[in-house]
């Protein structure tokens, strides 16, 4: 089924206070288009990467008590699992979509990955002005490319290296009442573009994990 877009239903998810009942409506409610998205982008990133690319979309398995405050899904070059691997997400909150290239906690090569990063650091600095960096995937807070300064930034990859926690996402929020988010296409086309231009820091990252 094309992807439609988002509606004010799916942010209202997040909303539902009981862990079943929210669980229910991200799986009726969200699941269903991130399937749409991913399979989109799973495909254009294959074609872009020149490799095959696997869809992973959240389950929240582990959850019993507290309901999630965010859902996403996953796109790696590793078909069991993405966490431990340089990985694209999409991703929503109640108030905003998110658009990342995403290194967690889990994976095994962070300082390496930290490392290459800190010597090609103006490649992230010369992201367009409206990207941002998050040092936590689970929590909504981050800081824009454009204000920060060059200290700012190596201070975010330090942490990303020296702290076992420690996480490094660039990409994109987009504010849950922006139009584009209602149109299908446009979204699609909006995410693919975000990956693209991701894909030099991607890549260098890539080299380090699978050396």
């Amino acid at each position: 089924m094309p992807f439609q877009g988002f509606r004010p239903s799916d942010f209202e998810t997040f909303y539902i206070d009981e862990l079943d009942e929210r669980m229910e409506a991200i799986r009726n409610r969200i699941q269903p288009k991130f399937t749409s998205i991913g399979e989109y982008l799973t495909d254009e990133l294959s074609v872009m990467l020149g490799k095959e690319m696997y869809l992973h979309i959240a389950r929240h398995a582990r959850r019993t008590k507290n309901p999630p405050t965010d859902t996403w899904l996953g796109i790696a070059d590793n078909k069991r699992g993405y966490k431990k691997h340089p990985h694209f997400q999409v991703g929503l909150f109640d108030d905003h979509v998110f658009l990342w290239l995403a290194y967690i906690y889990e994976m095994p090569e962070k300082a390496e990955v930290a490392d290459i990063f800190l010597d090609n650091q103006e490649q992230i600095e010369k992201l367009p002005n409206h990207y941002v960096l998050s040092l936590d995937h689970t929590k909504k807070e981050a800081f824009s490319i454009k204000k920060s300064d060059k200290d700012d930034i190596t201070q975010a990859l330090k942490r990303f290296r020296d702290v076992k926690k420690g996480e490094f996402l660039v990409g994109r929020h987009i504010d849950k009442n922006d139009p584009v988010l209602e149109d299908g296409d446009a979204f699609l086309q909006e995410a693919k573009q975000t990956f693209e231009t991701l894909l030099p820091l991607y890549q260098l990252s890539v080299k380090q994990t699978s050396s």
